[in-house]
C-alpha cells in the first residue's frame, strides 16, 4: 500500500507534466485537453495518454461533470499504415500499432495558402515524404483581410481540397488552429511525442528557432524536426517561383492567364475562374486593373515600396500590433530593426520577423471597426484603448487634451 507521501509525490509529478501540456484535471485522476476532451489518466505518477489510441468502449470517468467540450475539428485525416519503417522517437512499447511501427510522430505543415497555388503542392509533397506513411496534418491559417488574406478559411480549404485531392483528408479545418503554437500544443495534448514541421526553405530557421525555444514550456516533445520543402526562388517562372503574392498581383492586374499558370491541372478552368473572382471579391476590387498599393497586397513584388514606407515610419511602429504571415503569431512591436521587428505576444512570448513577413493584425474581420462589439462598449478600458488607437493618441492625458473644448 502506498504511503501518503508517495501518493502526493506521484500526484505532483503528474500535475507538473500536465501543466506543461496545458491539460486540466477532472478531479478524478483524469486529464482534459483545451477542448474539454478526455485524453489521459494518471498511472504511477505519470500521464498515460488514451486519446489517440483509446480502446473502443472506454468509459469516461464519472463524478464531477466534465467541462463542456468544444466542437471537434471539421475534418480529420484517416490513420494509414506506415509504408516503410522509420526511426522511432521512443523505445517505449506505448503508442505502437500491431506491426510494431511507431505512431508517436506527427508530420505537419502550417501556412496561409491564400490563395493556394501550384507551388504549395511542392510543400504538401515534401510533407507526405517526411511523414513516411505516418500521421500527416496540413493546417491552413485562419486570418482573413482584404490585402494579404482575401479568402475566408472555409473557402480557402474547399479550393485546397479540389487542387490537391491526394491530401483531402489531411487538410484540417479547425478554427482554433490560429498559430503554430496552437498546432504544437494540440499535438502534445493528443499524445504525440515527436513532430516534423515541413516549411519552405526561407522559413526553416524561423520555425526552428521558435518551435524549439518553447519546447518544455508550451509543449513537451522528445524531438522537433523542422524540414525544408526545398529551395524557393521568387524570380523563377516555374513551380519554385510561384507564390500567393504573385497570384494576388495577377488579380489586381486583371491577368487571368498569369493566375491560371499558378493553379494545378486538377482545377479546371471554371473553378479557376471562380477562384480568381473570389480573390478579387475578397480584395474588394470592383473592376479589373483597379489601382492598389502593391507593397501592401504583395510585398515580395514591391520590396522598395515596403521599405520606403517602413523607413518613413508610415507602418510597423513600436506599439503596433502585427501578425506573422508565417506562424500566425500576433504580438506588439517592441523593437524596430533595419528590416526586421521584435514582437511580444500577449502571453509574453517573443518572436522576430522580417518586415515583408508581417502584416497589421486583424481582429474579428470582417466588421466596420475590426474590433468585436464587446470591446467597444462605452466606459470600458477596451473602448478607451480602441478610441485612442483610432485617434492616434497614446495616453489618456493626450486623449483628453486633444479633444477638450477650446476656450
Amino acid at each position: 500500500m502506498k504511503s501518503l507521501l508517495q501518493f502526493l509525490s506521484e500526484a505532483s509529478a503528474a500535475s507538473t507534466q500536465a501543466k506543461k501540456l496545458n491539460l486540466k484535471s477532472d478531479g478524478h485522476g483524469g486529464w482534459l485537453d483545451s477542448r474539454g476532451k478526455f485524453v489521459a489518466t494518471t498511472e504511477d505518477g505519470k500521464l498515460k495518454f488514451v486519446d489517440k489510441k483509446k480502446p473502443k468502449g472506454r468509459e469516461e470517468p464519472t463524478g464531477k461533470p466534465r467541462a463542456a467540450a468544444k466542437p471537434e475539428p471539421k475534418t480529420e485525416p484517416k490513420k494509414t499504415e506506415p509504408e516503410a519503417t522509420s526511426k522511432k522517437a521512443t523505445t517505449s512499447d506505448e503508442g505502437e500499432d500491431d506491426s510494431g511501427k511507431s505512431a508517436d510522430t506527427l508530420t505537419m505543415a502550417f501556412g496561409r495558402f491564400n490563395p493556394p497555388t501550384v507551388g504549395h503542392g511542392k510543400l504538401l509533397s515534401a510533407a507526405k515524404k517526411a511523414a513516411a506513411g505516418g500521421d500527416l496534418k496540413i493546417y491552413p491559417s485562419r486570418t482573413q483581410d482584404p490585402k494579404k488574406n482575401p479568402l475566408d478559411p472555409d473557402m480557402k480549404i474547399s479550393y485546397m481540397k479540389k487542387m490537391f485531392p491526394d491530401y483531402e483528408e489531411n487538410i484540417i479545418n479547425d478554427d482554433e488552429m490560429k498559430s503554430i503554437f496552437n498546432v504544437l500544443t494540440t499535438a502534445g495534448e493528443q499524445g504525440y511525442k515527436s513532430v516534423n514541421i515541413v516549411v519552405g526553405s526561407d522559413r526553416q530557421s524561423e520555425f526552428e528557432n521558435l518551435a524549439t525555444k518553447y519546447n518544455g514550456d508550451l509543449y513537451d516533445f522528445e524531438q522537433i524536426n523542422v524540414i525544408s520543402a526545398g529551395v524557393r526562388d521568387a524570380d523563377s517562372e516555374g513551380v519554385e517561383g510561384m507564390s500567393a503574392s504573385k497570384m494576388r498581383k495577377a488579380v489586381v492586374d486583371g491577368d487571368f492567364d498569369a493566375f491560371r499558370r499558378g493553379t494545378p491541372k486538377e482545377l479546371d478552368d471554371g473553378d479557376t475562374q471562380a477562384l480568381f473572382d473570389a480573390v478579387r471579391s475578397g480584395m474588394k476590387i470592383k473592376k479589373k486593373k483597379e489601382v492598389k498599393e502593391m507593397w501592401e497586397i504583395a510585398p515580395k513584388c514591391d520590396p522598395k515600396g515596403l521599405r520606403d514606407n517602413y523607413v518613413s515610419g508610415n507602418i510597423f511602429n513600436i506599439g503596433d500590433i502585427v501578425e506573422s504571415l508565417h506562424t500566425g503569431l500576433i504580438g506588439e512591436i517592441v523593437r524596430r530593426g533595419t528590416n526586421h521587428l521584435i514582437c511580444v505576444t500577449k502571453e509574453n512570448y517573443m518572436f522576430k520577423s522580417w518586415i515583408k513577413d508581417v502584416m497589421e493584425a486583424v481582429v474579428n474581420y470582417p466588421g466596420p471597426s475590426g474590433v468585436p462589439g464587446n470591446q467597444r462598449e462605452v466606459g470600458t478600458d477596451a473602448f478607451r484603448n480602441y478610441a485612442m488607437r483610432m485617434t492616434g493618441t497614446t495616453s489618456i492625458k493626450n486623449f483628453i487634451n486633444k479633444y477638450k473644448a477650446k476656450k
